[in-house]
C-alpha cells in the first residue's frame, strides 16, 4: 500500500524531547506552518513555556509531562493527542541524552538510564504510535544520529544507543512495508547541533565538553523531519560535515579511527573545567535550560546543502556523486600512507 501523508497543515504533530533543542525547534516551526502539536518531555516549566510562545503567535498546542522510559506516560500522551487534536498523523521519537567520559569509567546504572531514554524511549514511543498510525495512515520519525553509523570516542553508550536505534528503525521499516502498513518510517542522523546536547549530558571529563566541529543550526534538522512528515524519506544525515564522516568510515575505517582519535578527544572538550557539582539530565530535568540554542561559540552552519539536496529527489544522484568524489580526492594520499606502511610491514620473499 502506498503512503500517503498529508500537508502539514493538516497534520497533528507528537514530538518527544521537546521542551529545548531540535524537539523545541521543531514543535515551533511545525506550528507556525499550521500543524496542531503535542509536546512531550519531563520539564513541565519549559514545556509550558513553549506551549505560551506557540499560543501567543496563532498556534495549536498542547502539551504532557512524561518520561519516554516509562510506557504508560507516553500513552497519556497519545491520548491527550486524541482527546485534544482528534488523532495522530506524525510522531517524533527526538529525546535523548548522553554522557562524556570513557567506556571504562562510566557507571554501568548510568549507562542503562541513557539505554532507558535514548533506544526504550524510542521503543515505548513506536509501539504507543504505530497502532494509532496503521489506522489512518502517518509517519513515524525517529532521531538516530551520525554516531548511528560512526562511534565517537568519550561517547561510546552514546553511539552505542544510536546504532540500537537504527537498527530497530530499519528493522521496523521492512516489517510495516511488508504487511503494507500506510506509515512511512524515517530516521534523521543529525550531525553536531547546536543545541543545549553538551549541557544536559551527564560527564566524567575534567573539562566542559562541547561540540566538534563543523556545527549546524537546529532549524536545519527541524526542516528535516517536517520535510519527512509530508513525505516518506527512508533516511537523511544533516549535515553535510557530518556525512562525509560516515562516508569516510565506510570507506576507509581503519583511517577514520586514527582521525577520530587524533581529533576528537580535544574537539569534545572545552577550555573550562567542570564543576564538582555539575548538573545534568540523565536522570531528571534540568531547570532552566529549555532552550533551542546552545552555547557553542563557533561558526553555526545555519543550513546544509547537502541535507536539503538530498531531501529533493531530483537533487539526490547528483549530491551521491559529488560526495564520492570529494571522499575519493580527500581518502587518496592518506589511503596511499596506509597501503605502503602495509608493504614496507610485509615480510620479504
Amino acid at each position: 500500500m502506498a503512503v500517503q501523508l498529508k500537508n502539514l497543515s493538516d497534520q497533528v504533530l507528537v514530538i518527544t524531547g521537546a521542551s529545548s533543542g531540535i524537539g523545541l525547534t521543531t514543535a515551533k516551526m511545525a506550528a507556525e506552518r499550521g500543524a496542531k502539536v503535542v509536546l512531550a518531555s519531563r520539564d513541565e516549566e519549559g514545556l509550558s513555556r513553549a506551549v505560551d510562545e506557540i499560543r501567543a503567535k496563532g498556534g495549536q498546542a498542547v502539551h504532557v509531562v512524561a518520561d519516554v522510559a516509562d510506557p504508560q506516560a507516553l500513552r497519556q500522551v497519545a491520548d491527550t493527542a486524541i482527546r485534544e487534536f482528534g488523532g495522530i498523523d506524525t510522531w517524533v521519537n527526538n529525546a535523548g541524552v548522553s554522557i562524556y567520559g570513557r567506556i571504562l569509567e562510566i557507571p554501568v546504572d548510568d549507562a542503562r538510564r541513557l539505554f532507558e531514554t535514548n533506544y526504550w524511549g524510542v521503543v515505548n514511543g513506536t509501539l504507543v504510535a504505530v497502532p494509532h498510525l496503521r489506522e489512518r495512515g502517518g509517519a513515524l520519525i525517529n532521531l538516530g544520529s551520525i554516531v548511528s553509523d560512526l562511534a565517537v570516542p568519550l561517547q561510546g553508550h552514546y553511539s552505542a544507543s544510536k546504532h540500537a536505534v537504527k537498527g530497530f528503525t530499519d528493522a521496523l521499516r521492512m516489517e510495516l512495508e511488508e504487511e503494507g502498513a500506510p506509515v512511512s518510517v524515517s530516521l534523521v542522523k543529525p550531525a553536531a547541533i547546536d543545541t543545549p546536547f553538551p549541557e544536559h549530558a551527564r560527564s566524567y571529563l575534567d573539562e566542559e565538553p562541547k561540540l566538534p566541529p563543523p556545527v549546524y543550526a537546529p532549524e536545519e534538522v527541524a526542516h528535516a523531519i517536517l520535510t519527512c512528515a509530508e513525505k516518506p524519506v527512508r533516511d537523511v544525515v544533516v549535515g553535510g560535515g557530518g556525512r562525509m564522516m560516515t562516508a569516510m568510515g565506510k570507506t576507509a575505517p581503519r583511517l577514520t579511527d586514527r582521525y577520530m582519535e587524533a581529533a576528537m578527544f580535544e574537539q569534545q572538550r572545552s577550555d573550562e573545567l567542570a564543576a564538582l557539582d555539575r548538573p545534568d539530565a540523565l536522570y531528571s530535568p534540568m531547570r532552566g535550560s529549555g532552550r533551542e540554542r546552545g552555547d557553542y561559540e563557533g561558526h553555526v552552519m545555519r543550513t546544509s546543502a547537502y541535507t536539503r539536496a538530498a531531501l529533493s529527489p531530483g537533487m539526490a544522484i547528483v549530491v551521491l556523486s559529488l560526495l564520492g568524489l570529494t571522499l575519493a580526492l580527500a581518502t587518496r594520499p592518506a589511503l596511499r600512507e596506509e597501503l605502503a606502511l602495509k608493504k614496507l610491514r610485509e615480510p620479504l620473499r
